[in-house]
């Protein structure tokens, strides 16, 4: 892998982001990069590991981000500690399940859904509402190769990624007017956790499968989070309802 050299101009200072997921992964290293690049941050997970990330400008906050009111807490909270939101990126996200869909319950389904597709919605909503009063915003949803490509045995998590790429799509035309722009990245494999509930060793297992993408590896999660920078920076002005992808080439390949 090529070394990221962080000659960047502080492209996001005296902004306020709100990272969805950053205990670990894509999420941790948005947040932690957003904030070296000049911006208040805060930093939302289920998993209490989140807290470890506290320090001047970077709040942290647990919670289930599937929950009713999670949302409002994680806007209003932004909005308390640092007088308004710039940023929100929507990259919580999970796998948990590697089943069929005639093996798959309801429950399954929803659980994915709720996290990957709804949760991002709700956030959204809320984020909006504090970022048209400024006309001015970003909004950056993780979506995948996965809202395009399928495999056997995750047909909730392509299906709920798909939702998440035209969801970016149609708030972007609907948001555009009162200067908020909403975009995507669609990754590829990055070596994170997220397959930890269905293999034994998760990263092992993307960075393995990476090998397949054309570019002959899987991505570490700061080489996102550099993209999603940029894309929620001013720097990215003329950007809306893009879906960028980061994914190694899977998507121009035929496999």
């Amino acid at each position: 892998m090529t070394d990221i050299k962080h000659s960047t101009p502080n492209e996001v200072a005296g902004k306020v982001a709100l990272v969805t997921g950053a205990a670990s992964g894509i999420g941790k290293a948005i947040a932690l990069l957003l904030h070296a690049r000049g911006a208040k941050v805060i930093a939302e997970d289920i998993n209490p590991d989140v807290e470890a990330l506290a320090r001047p400008g970077l709040v942290p906050l647990v919670a289930d981000i599937a929950k009713d009111g999670a949302a409002e807490r994680a806007v209003a909270l932004a909005v308390e500690q640092f007088g308004r939101l710039d940023i929100l990126v929507n990259n919580a996200g999970i796998i948990i399940i590697n089943k069929l869909v005639i093996d798959m319950t309801r429950e399954d389904w929803e659980r994915i859904q709720a996290v990957n597709a709804t949760a991002a919605f709700l956030h959204s909503r809320e984020a909006v509402k504090a970022m048209m009063p400024n006309k001015s915003g970003s909004i950056v949803n993780i979506a995948s190769y996965a809202s395009y490509f399928a495999f056997p045995t995750i047909a909730a998590y392509t299906a709920s990624k798909g939702a998440l790429a035209q969801l970016t799509r149609t708030l972007a035309l609907e948001v555009i007017g009162h200067g908020i722009r909403v975009n995507a990245v669609g990754v590829g494999d990055v070596v994170t956790n997220i397959l930890n509930h269905v293999v034994d060793d998760g990263p092992a297992f993307l960075a393995q499968h990476g090998e397949a993408a054309p570019i002959g590896r899987a991505a570490q999660p700061e080489e996102i989070a550099e993209v999603v920078a940029f894309i929620a920076s001013d720097r990215a002005s003329f950007m809306v309802g893009s879906v960028v992808m980061a994914d190694g080439g899977m998507t121009v390949t035929a496999g």
